[in-house]
């Protein structure tokens, strides 16, 4: 990590934090190794039940560019791809892993997930993305543990200046809080509770009553401020444990504040074998109480199976394509997971390693079935569940780029935001880049269209814009240029290293212009390395330099960018695999 300064009450904060992280973890988790072979078992008993033979293991190189794509959110870069396919080391895959974890680029994808989740990509409401963003950078930056990051969330108060964490619920404040109540339950307990907003729900026992008293937690939240200008605040006060609701044929019905499991529901009710008064002041302090403190303890409650459960089955899905369920944030009896043993065990062993999630992480890009290849097999056709099966998990499934993943990895491949422009303008570019690839959604939560899924629009965007152009002009800092004035092919060798002096320059200027038209295969296998991670088949190298040497390029910039536009613009630049 470089340049992080860390002023004083920031420090007091990782303090704080790292305190909680030693309460909150018992250690009593069983050893990663232990936990790794425990996955393979019940994937590998997945495959005996279904009669599957699993895929071969991915080549260093297919692997190198998954893991890059889903722990940092971009593909590996030419130092860190040629490094990694180099090393002889035993534990080349998990070594990497850790390098990708321990890197930035870990904190500002992990953030933009957290941040199209908990609010979208295009609301700015709520006292705005860059606050929050600033608040997810911070707690990603210092491993915060999973239940406490949500409880900090859930129980936000304050000005979004000085805590970004408020953004979240102050963005979803409105109609009653009906929208804070959905997407608190599909995001931390991965049940879809919205739809008994309205009525019971059609395929399990869920009742309209426990939608409305899950929402009686957010009543006595208060926003302070324009949400569209500027800062907001947010309070937790006191607030009536009886909420009034529709039912559907027209009539009115009281709900108490619950959880949605019905805890909390005769929390003040009448039980003989406890003293009435003890009842009295048992309903009094509750009144008293803080009513999304008292729901964050209900989520956060180890005892309780949903948090764990909910983001185990996300970060498996991030990592997969697919998680245990379809999707990952609908559990629950009417949608039974594909492995419940193993999301069940994996689940508590995250809730007693102190939900870190960076060692979930490392736990499931260890196993057998991350390592596997995307290519079938005769034996495993039939493991496809974008045809609606249950995942068995016998190969790695393809995965479309999300938009952040594809302008990252084109910035990766290209420098093309090195190419004659400030750091300003790059963001900024980068920021009206992505809105041109997201729809927004006029629902409750502010769905979104989040990958590039390769619409006409979109190719041309990606094939023609401003972007694709920097990325093939061979302007001064692009890859492509030091590709070109490589004497070896190689980006990093002396020729395309920054001169120091006068003579330096004059001397670089003069081997350039030599190297210009020479080797020619190499620079191919450069350019196939950066844009794909893996060098070009002899099929492919014949072909392209063939193609090259028939050109009679009299300016090899033109030859060489014709290589690396069929690449960028080629599928499996787009895809995850």
């Amino acid at each position: 990590m470089k340049n992080l300064s860390i002023r004083p009450s920031i420090a007091l904060c990782l303090l704080a934090t790292f305190a909680v992280s030693l309460q909150t973890s018992n250690l009593r988790a069983d050893s990663d190794s232990d936990i790794v072979a425990k996955i393979n078992e019940h994937i590998r008993q997945g495959w005996e039940d279904n009669e599957v033979t699993p895929s071969d293991k991915a080549d260093d190189a297919e692997f190198a560019r998954r893991a890059a794509l889903d722990i940092v959110g971009r593909i590996p870069t030419y130092s860190e791809l040629t490094t990694f396919l180099d090393s002889e080391a035993g534990d080349k895959r998990e070594r990497f892993v850790d390098q990708l974890l321990d890197h930035e680029d870990y904190i500002r994808n992990s953030a933009s997930i957290w941040g199209n989740l908990l609010v979208g990509r295009s609301n700015n409401r709520g006292g705005g993305r860059a606050a929050l963003d600033r608040w997810l950078r911070n707690a990603i930056y210092t491993n915060i543990p999973y239940d406490q990051f949500v409880k900090e969330l859930l129980t936000a108060e304050g000005s979004s200046d000085e805590n970004g964490a408020v953004v979240f619920l102050s963005s979803h404040l409105n109609e009653m809080a009906v929208p804070a109540t959905s997407i608190t339950a599909r995001l931390f307990l991965g049940r879809q509770l919205q739809c008994t907003q309205c009525h019971n729900h059609p395929f399990n026992d869920w009742q309209q009553a426990q939608f409305w008293g899950m929402n009686a937690f957010f009543r006595g939240t208060q926003r302070q401020g324009n949400p569209n200008r500027g800062a907001v605040t947010l309070t937790d006060s006191p607030a009536a444990t009886m909420v009034d609701f529709e039912k559907r044929n027209g009539t009115m019905q009281s709900a108490r504040r619950q959880f949605f499991d019905g805890d909390g529901a005769k929390v003040a009710e009448l039980d003989v074998t406890v003293d009435i008064l003890e009842l009295r002041n048992r309903g009094q302090q509750r009144a008293l109480a803080k009513p999304r403190t008292e729901l964050a303890d209900y989520i956060t409650d180890p005892s309780k199976p949903f948090l764990a459960e909910t983001q185990v089955n996300r970060v498996w899905g991030q990592l997969f394509g697919y998680g245990f369920t379809k999707p990952v944030d609908d559990m629950g009896p009417h949608n039974q997971a594909s492995h419940p043993e193993l999301l069940e065990y994996l689940a508590g062993q995250f809730r007693e390693a102190g939900y870190d999630n960076k060692r979930l992480i490392r736990w499931i890009a260890a196993s057998e079935a991350y390592n596997l290849t995307s290519r079938f097999n005769d034996a495993n056709l039939d493991d496809n569940p974008a045809a609606g099966e249950m995942p068995i998990f016998s190969h790695m499934y393809l995965k479309q780029f999300r938009a952040e993943q594809l302008y990252d990895s084109l910035l990766i491949a290209t420098a093309a935001d090195q190419a004659n422009r400030t750091s300003d303008q790059a963001e900024a570019q980068r920021a009206t880049w992505l809105r041109q690839f997201v729809q927004t959604f006029g629902t409750d939560e502010n769905d979104e269209s989040t990958s590039f899924n390769g619409t006409i629009p979109q190719a041309l965007l990606l094939m023609n814009g401003q972007l694709m152009n920097n990325a093939l002009g061979g302007g001064n800092g692009s890859f492509l240029r030091s590709v070109v004035l490589s004497a070896t092919g190689r980006p990093d060798d002396d020729a395309t290293s920054a001169p120091k002096t006068v003579a330096q320059a004059r001397l670089a200027a003069t081997r350039a212009a030599r190297s210009r038209n020479k080797n020619t295969p190499a620079k191919i296998e450069t350019l196939f390395l950066v844009a794909l991670s893996r060098k070009p088949t002899p099929t492919e190298l014949d072909a392209f330099n063939d193609v090259y040497a028939k050109g009679n390029y009299s300016d090899p910039v033109v030859g060489l960018q014709d290589v690396f536009w069929s690449l960028l613009n080629s599928n499996e630049f787009v895809i995850n695999h």
